[in-house]
C-alpha cells in the first residue's frame, strides 16, 4: 500500500499539471506501460514525482534521456536495470522493467536468472561486458581499476558513463519506490 495518495488529475497544481503533461505526453508515451492507471492517477514512482514537482521534473527528465537518448542498447539498459531492481528487492521497478525486457526480447530464462541475482549466460558481448560492470556496480558501488580499464575496452567511455548512470539512477528510484510504499502487483 502506497504511503501516499494517488492524486487525482483534477486536484493538480499548476505546477503538478506541468509535470503530469511532461511525463504523460514525453517519450514514455510511447510505451505507456505503468505510468498512468485508468482512473488518469500516475503509478510507479512518478506519483511521488507530483510532492515536489521542479525536482521531478529533473528527475524525470534524466529518466527520459537514459531510457530514450543513450548509446546502450535497449536491451542492455533493461539487463542492468533489471540487476539494480533485483539488488534492490524493488517490486515495482522488477515488474515494470519485466514487462519492458520481454517486449525488447529479453527471455524468460534471462528475466529469472536476473530476478534471482545470478548473471544469465549471453552470447552478446556487450551484454556481457553490461552484466559484469553492473554486478559490481550493485555489489561494491564502485569499479576497481583493473575493473574500469576492462569496461572501458569493452563498452567505451561514454557507455560506462552512460551504464553508471543507469545504475545510480535505478537505485534512486527503488530508493523512493522504498520510502513511499510503492511496491508491483502482489
Amino acid at each position: 500500500m502506497s504511503r501516499i495518495p494517488r492524486i487525482a488529475p483534477a486536484a493538480l497544481t499548476d505546477d503538478q499539471r506541468s509535470l503530469y503533461e511532461s511525463i504523460t505526453a514525453g517519450p514514455r508515451a510511447r510505451n505507456p506501460f505503468g505510468i498512468v492507471d485508468p482512473d488518469g492517477t500516475l503509478a510507479g514512482p512518478f506519483n511521488a514525482m507530483l510532492l515536489n514537482p521542479p525536482v521531478g521534473d529533473a528527475l524525470q527528465r534524466l529518466g527520459a534521456a537514459l531510457r530514450h537518448g543513450g548509446e546502450l542498447s535497449d536491451r542492455a539498459r533493461e539487463l542492468a536495470i533489471l540487476m539494480v531492481a533485483a539488488s534492490r528487492e524493488s517490486g515495482y521497478e522488477q515488474f515494470a522493467h519485466e514487462h519492458v525486457g520481454r517486449q525488447l526480447g529479453l527471455t524468460d530464462y534471462e528475466i529469472t536468472a536476473l530476478r534471482e541475482g545470478r548473471e544469465p549466460e549471453l552470447v552478446d558481448p556487450e551484454e556481457q561486458a553490461i552484466v559484469a560492470t553492473t554486478r559490481r556496480l550493485v555489489d561494491n558501488g564502485k569499479l576497481t581499476d583493473e575493473d574500469y580499464a576492462d569496461a572501458v575496452s569493452k563498452l567505451g567511455a561514454a557507455k560506462l558513463f552512460e551504464l553508471s548512470t543507469v545504475v545510480g539512477y535505478y537505485q534512486l528510484i527503488a530508493m523512493q519506490l522504498h520510502v513511499f510504499g510503492v511496491e508491483g502487483p502482489q
